[in-house]
């Protein structure tokens, strides 16, 4: 158990795991995940793969995904190979990764409130989409 009573698990680069995954843990991911994937923080590993949708409150992917990605906090680095929809609310992807599909910022925003006013900003809520080099 990590400090604050928070916990981190890990699915090594030897696992498949065929089915949904909810965890209100943190996940580090090496291994293969075949289904839908719901975790509080997402760390992905270059060699992983995920087949299925990512929700989470936070995500870094560096492996491959195929599936619908809604995630608040985005980081997409370069060696990641997306094959699906991105929903996001802060986003950052480092050249060179590689994303065939659609991005849709704000999404979650989008979901809880879809009968809400055009768009308002304010410093807490202002989008964002940021490149690194």
């Amino acid at each position: 158990m990590a400090n604050g009573g928070s916990t981190f698990s890990v699915i090594g680069a030897d696992v498949i795991i065929r089915g949904d995954i909810e965890a209100s843990a943190d996940l580090h991911v090496d291994g293969t995940i075949e289904g839908d994937l719901g975790c509080t923080s997402l760390v992905q590993g270059e060699s992983s793969r995920i087949e299925g949708a990512i929700q989470a409150d936070a995500a870094r992917l560096s492996g491959t995904v195929k599936g619908t990605i809604t995630v608040r906090d985005l980081v997409i680095l370069r060696s990641a190979r997306i094959d699906g929809d991105v929903h996001y609310e802060t986003l950052t992807i480092e050249q060179g990764a590689n994303v065939n599909g659609r991005f849709a910022p704000d999404a979650l925003k989008a979901a809880k409130a879809s009968a809400a006013p055009a768009l308002e900003l304010g410093e807490e809520n202002e989008q964002r989409l940021t490149l690194a080099g």
